[in-house]
């Protein structure tokens, strides 16, 4: 994901449209168009560009627990030197679903989704931390999910 300078400029019924896709990502336009007051054709062209400007994104959201991935983490990461390249090669790895560049005690926080504790101990010892620059690592392993979302952003 790139860094952008300036928040996306978005009108109310853009907004809403958004709404409507968070709460059912396969919600009919037809049915989006009748919430929020336009023509269908209208809602498609909008959804169209709100998708080619990168503001959103359409995709089917798996449980990890569903698919037999069942061992998570959050993976703080220190990095002697510059994190770009650090950051481009964890973003390559499979297993990586979250990574960010932070300020604080780490400068990378980093979320993979592994099988099993077996994955999860590899993916620490033998991935992570033999990429050049890895400093250390520091491993908040997932036990119970409380909340997940993606409804926000438009508010």
């Amino acid at each position: 994901m790139s860094r952008r300078n300036e928040a996306a400029s978005l009108d109310d019924i853009s907004r809403q449209i958004i709404e409507q896709l968070q709460q059912d990502g396969r919600r009919p336009y037809s049915t989006i168009a009748k919430a929020v007051g336009l023509s269908e054709a209208a809602v498609r062209q909008r959804v169209q560009k709100l998708t080619d400007a990168g503001v959103i994104q359409i995709v089917a959201v798996t449980d990890p627990l569903q698919v037999g991935m069942f061992q998570q983490a959050m993976v703080g990461i220190t990095v002697d030197g510059p994190v770009d390249e650090v950051t481009k090669a964890l973003a390559d790895i499979p297993e990586t679903s979250y990574v960010v560049v932070t300020a604080g005690s780490f400068d990378i926080l980093c979320e993979i989704v592994c099988a099993d504790h077996e994955h999860l101990t590899d993916m620490l010892f033998n991935r992570i931390r033999a990429i050049p620059g890895v400093r250390g690592t520091e491993a908040f392993v997932y036990l119970g999910l409380r909340k997940q979302t993606y409804q926000w952003g438009v508010r």
